[in-house]
This record gives structure tokens, C-alpha cells and sequence, in this order.
């Protein structure tokens, strides 16, 4: 049995705000202790939570090893305080089937140090031609559906992909963006866009997408999840559709959060600030914040895009898009704390149990009997970041050198110390 003690628990799925010793034995949340065997962690000064949970990550395996492998993917999760990671199905083969899914979940089985979930492909091969075996996959143990970085071009088909979410009870993440109209676009298009000689990617490309999303939605009663908003008019689009009672999630990234453009030209040409969709200005930031805030979009995830040294060592327009972000999420967020414009119970809400609650996933809760993923933190520490030293494969961060302010000291999954950090 493991027992934390004197650390301020925030569970915000309860409301629980407290000093207090937190229980784990079995794996699971305890309320007391069956046996005198136990270790004793000092958490006294720091804040004890759930485990964050991430609805979108990017672990490249298989077929992308040399970018990210499932163990180096799991163990940068477990630095960031991350515990269950819904990886995404970019990978060589994609996850058509249930026996992708049941591939993926063994690999994990072996290879992970925190929960791994697949994330099936809405269409095969994330072509656009045709659905893929999605009851098949919901039953072998898929959460959701989604092409990961392609919107699903034809409407008819994501017409059907959303009607056959009724019936395997599973959300469609949709990468809302219109290919027409981002057309080769490298990065916001703006004023810092037209100074640096780089096309833009209108913030209508998310628009457009996004309307046409919450319209199928709308008339299939289905399930929609709107993957990394980053525009202001959708962010109102979502707002809107849910007052009407429109079946529809969203989620946001750390960087579209709390970065914007700017980042591209204060670093000169910096590719690892390359992202689809692309950072875009500080006023779109704000709504995203305020989004999140009053609940139209429901969670944070870290959309972890690692990438090979060469794919961003070109220029901006050849570089991949893409952040390693499992690793920086934590500290970056922090900066909204500390600067007064989010509470930290906020964020680890916007990090736990509406994430899970947003896919329905039974995580992101320090209740008893819950399993045992939790994660202690100093909101308040100073580091470095130092993409040497990351436990991703992935090295690509705009971050490089820059001060964060606040770190996890120590991760449990499933009852298991996954990370410690001098803790």
C-alpha cells in the first residue's frame, strides 16, 4: 500500500479540496488501510491529483518508431503526469480493424507504463472512400474514431460516420478543416504571415469545417468531437450548437492556448512552432481560454505530435507540422494560472475527469475505488526545458530554453510509481 501524506488532494470531479492522505492499495483509491505494510510518501507543499487524461496523442508506432515508439511515448506521459493517453491512429498500418485494436492494446500491454487506448480510423486507411469496421473496433476495445490530421472530405460519408456512432455509442473526433482552403498554408494567415513571406491558412478553413460538423451532427443526432479548436468564430459555433442541444465535445491544445503567431517570427522561421491547425492570433487565444472557462469546450489535451530532427530541420514550409508537447503541457498551462485568468482547479478539471466525461472514460477521479492514477505537482517550481533531456523521441518544441513554472514530481498509474522527480 502506498499513502501520501500531508499534500493538498484536488479531486475536482468531487469538489474535494483538501489536506489529507490519499490511500492506494490493489491499484485502486482506498478509503482505509487493510494492512500496516505501506510506503510512505511525503507530499506535504505540494498538490495531489488524479492523473491527467489526454484524448489526443500522437505515439507514431507502428510503422513511425523512429519518431516515437509506444515506451518512449508512455514514459514522457509519465513526466508530464499524464496517465491515459488515446492515441491516435496515424500509424503504418492504420487501426481499421479490431484486430489493429487488439494489436495496439498488446503492444501496450507490454511496452507501456500508462493506460493506452486506441483510437480507430473513421475511414479506412483515412482515405475518405470508406468507413471503416468501426463496431468491430468500439468492441475490441476502441474509444473513438477519427482520420487524426485529415478532415473526412466527402459529407456523406461523415454524414454515415456520424449515424454509425448511435449504434456503437463512440464520438467521431473530427479535424475540422477544409483542405480547399488551406491549401499549402504554412501558418496563420495575417499580418505576421504577409511580413515573413509564408502562406496563410485563413482561420475560415476551421470555420467552414467546423459549420458543416455541427450541421451533420444536427440532423444524425450523433456523436461529435471537434478536435484542437484554435479560431474564435468556432469556439461561438460550438457555444451555439451546444445551447441547442447539438451532440458535440471540443478540445483544446496547451500551445493554441496560451501561444499564438507571434512565436513563429520571434524565433526566426522556428519550425517547431509549425502546427496544424496553426498557432493563431492572441485574440483567438482568448476566446479559446474563455471557452474553455464557461465550458464550451470541454477539455485540454496535449496533442503530442512528435517528430524526427530531420522533418523540422528544412524550411518552414517543408517542415512537418507538429509539437512534442507530453512533457512541457503541465508548465505551459501554468502560465494561465500564475498570470490569474484560470484557477488551478480549473485546469486540472479541463486535465481529468472532463476529459474523461467528454469520451466517457471511468478516469480522472481521485474517488474510492477509482484506479490508482494520480499525480502529485509543485505549482510553483522553476525548470528549464531542455528538449535533450526529454523522454520523448520527439525533441520538436518552440519552448527550448524558456522557464516554465510548475512541474510533477511523482506519477502513479494504476498504483504503480511510473515517475519520480526527487519526490
Amino acid at each position: 500500500m502506498i499513502r501520501l501524506t500531508g499534500g493538498r488532494v484536488v479531486d475536482p470531479a468531487s469538489g474535494r479540496d483538501e489536506l489529507a492522505d490519499l490511500l492506494v492499495e490493489d491499484g485502486r483509491i482506498v478509503d482505509s488501510a487493510t494492512t500496516r505494510d505501506e510506503t510512505v510518501i511525503d507530499a506535504s507543499g505540494y498538490v495531489v491529483a488524479p492523473g491527467f487524461v489526454d484524448l489526443h496523442c500522437h505515439l507514431r508506432e507502428p510503422g513511425f518508431e523512429d519518431a516515437e515508439t509506444i515506451a518512449s511515448g508512455t514514459r514522457a506521459a509519465a513526466a508530464g503526469g499524464f496517465t491515459t493517453l488515446c492515441a491516435l491512429a496515424d500509424t503504418q498500418p492504420t487501426t481499421d480493424t479490431g484486430s489493429n485494436v487488439e494489436s495496439l492494446l498488446t503492444q501496450a500491454r507490454r511496452d507501456a507504463v500508462v493506460r493506452v487506448l486506441p483510437v480507430g480510423t473513421t475511414t479506412k486507411q483515412r482515405q475518405s472512400e470508406e468507413l471503416s469496421e468501426m463496431a468491430d473496433m468500439a468492441y475490441a476495445g476502441a474509444v473513438a474514431f477519427s482520420d487524426s490530421d485529415r478532415a473526412v472530405r466527402k459529407t456523406s460519408l461523415m454524414r454515415h460516420a456520424l449515424e454509425y456512432s448511435l449504434l456503437v455509442e463512440k464520438p467521431i473526433a473530427s479535424h475540422a478543416e477544409d483542405a480547399e482552403l488551406v491549401d499549402g498554408g504554412v501558418m496563420h494567415e495575417g499580418a505576421l504571415a504577409t511580413v515573413l513571406g509564408l502562406k496563410g491558412v485563413p482561420r475560415q478553413a476551421e470555420e467552414i469545417a467546423v459549420g458543416r460538423d455541427l450541421a451533420l451532427a444536427q440532423l444524425t443526432g450523433g456523436r461529435l468531437h471537434l478536435a484542437h479548436l484554435s479560431t474564435a468564430a468556432a469556439v461561438s459555433q460550438v457555444r451555439d450548437a451546444k445551447a441547442r442541444g447539438i451532440r458535440v465535445t471540443a478540445e483544446v491544445s496547451p500551445h493554441h492556448l496560451v501561444l499564438s503567431d507571434e512565436v513563429v517570427s520571434l524565433k526566426m522561421y522556428d519550425t517547431n512552432a509549425r502546427t496544424s491547425p496553426p498557432l493563431r492570433s492572441p485574440t483567438d487565444a482568448a476566446a479559446l481560454l474563455a471557452g474553455l472557462k464557461d465550458g464550451t469546450i470541454d477539455c485540454v489535451v496535449s496533442d503530442h505530435s512528435p517528430r524526427r530532427w530531420i522533418d523540422k530541420a528544412c524550411e518552414f514550409d517543408q517542415a512537418l507540422p507538429g509539437i512534442s508537447s507530453l512533457e512541457t503541457a503541465f508548465g505551459l498551462l501554468m502560465r494561465l494560472v500564475h498570470a490569474g485568468v484560470l484557477s488551478l482547479s480549473e485546469l486540472l478539471s479541463a486535465l481529468t475527469y472532463r476529459a474523461a466525461r467528454a469520451w466517457d472514460l471511468p478516469y480522472g477521479t481521485l474517488s474510492a475505488g477509482a484506479p490508482a492514477d494520480v499525480v502529485v505537482l509543485d505549482p510553483d517550481q522553476a525548470w528549464v526545458v531542455d528538449p535533450d533531456r526529454f523522454f520523448s523521441k520527439g525533441r520538436n518544441t518552440p519552448l527550448a530554453g524558456q522557464t516554465l513554472r510548475g512541474t510533477v514530481l511523482l506519477t502513479l498509474a494504476n498504483g504503480n510509481i511510473v515517475y519520480r522527480n526527487g519526490l
